[in-house]
């Protein structure tokens, strides 16, 4: 706890309390959640802990430690200085299909290396989302406390987590699920509250009905506002991601292949599956042993970028190394035989 210095709260819940602190040795912003010990150290904290911390993705809250106090459990995390997604819809009312997509192709990114590294959210939700403080916001998951890895994906019925308007219909029925087909019906609702402003599955004219809301989630009620141009391509794919049955349900590879998924896609989200958790094990590596921190994650995309990383996250040495000198940072062969 001497390592950090308070800066000011980021607020508070069931939880505990959430403070913006210094970490003194090396000057970075950090946020740490404080959960008083004994029981509030549940098995959501367990869970949030375990799973967390195995996870590395620029769209996913950075996890750094944990620590104990005499009175508390503090949970150093990444500190994303732009806030939460929801706050930022409602600000704007809602956003415009590129801005929509924008922040959709990063949520899908995340999504799928947390399947590939064997863990599912299941509470995915705008205000699980957060910005980092650049002018084009990174999108980063957070809150693990309802995540399970893959030996345990097939749920057991009692296992209805995770926040009522963006659950899926086989979560409600109270039978074995798999997470993964749920975890993207979540996204699903992000992408339509993004376009529209509301969520899908809500009456209209009596939103705070949760009976009506899960009546219109097991049915698949929804429909897109008739004021509102939204294209055809964009409308197949939530229409494609809001279906009962599971085992029908669009599958993130499927979402990655779409055509509107796939316009304006930046270079760094192109790579899916096990090589995105290639490439970002190598960046990991490279930041350990040539110390890529001190020319950012930016100069990162770059070089990665320039190194020509394929769909399978391969990297040539030789085109890495050309990377870093077309990018203005020199890397001597050692250093290229370590990463």
């Amino acid at each position: 706890m001497d390592r950090y210095e308070p800066v000011r709260d980021l607020g508070s819940g069931n939880f505990g309390v959430a403070k913006l602190m210094r970490d003194l040795i090396s000057e970075e912003l950090v946020a740490i959640k404080f959960i008083e010990r004994g029981e509030r150290v549940d098995r959501n904290v367990e869970r949030e802990i375990c799973n967390h911390r195995m996870l590395n993705h620029p769209n996913i809250v950075g996890f750094k430690e944990v620590f104990l106090t005499p009175s508390h459990l503090g949970i150093v995390m990444e500190y994303a200085a732009g806030g939460e997604l929801f706050e930022r819809i409602v600000k704007a009312g809602r956003f415009s299909e590129d801005e929509a997509r924008y922040f959709f192709q990063q949520l899908i990114s995340g999504v799928e290396y947390c399947h590939a590294s064997g863990v599912c959210h299941r509470d995915l939700k705008l205000e699980n989302t957060l910005l980092d403080g650049n002018a084009a916001p990174r999108l980063k998951i957070c809150d693990f406390g309802y995540s399970k890895v893959r030996s345990a994906f097939d749920s057991q019925p009692k296992s209805t987590v995770g926040t009522p308007a963006y659950i899926a219909p086989e979560v409600l029925q109270r039978k074995e699920y798999n997470g993964q087909p749920a975890d993207v019906w979540s996204c699903g609702v992000t992408l339509y509250v993004m376009l529209v402003g509301a969520y899908p599955f809500e009456d209209p004219a009596d939103p705070r009905n949760f009976r009506k809301t899960i009546q219109r989630i097991m049915n698949v009620r929804f429909s897109f506002p008739a004021n509102l141009q939204i294209s055809a391509e964009c409308q197949d794919l939530i229409s494609r991601i809001f279906v009962a049955n599971p085992a029908q349900r669009i599958t993130i590879e499927e979402i990655r292949r779409h055509p509107w998924f796939l316009k304006n896609l930046p270079a760094e989200l192109a790579v899916c599956g096990t090589g995105q958790r290639r490439l970002w094990w190598l960046w990991e590596i490279m930041e350990k042993t040539v110390n890529c921190r001190r020319v950012g994650p930016e100069l990162g995309r770059r070089v990665l970028g320039k190194a020509g990383v394929g769909c399978k996250g391969v990297v040539a040495g030789v085109l890495l190394g050309g990377g870093f000198e077309d990018s203005g940072t020199r890397v001597c062969r050692v250093e290229l035989v370590l990463i």
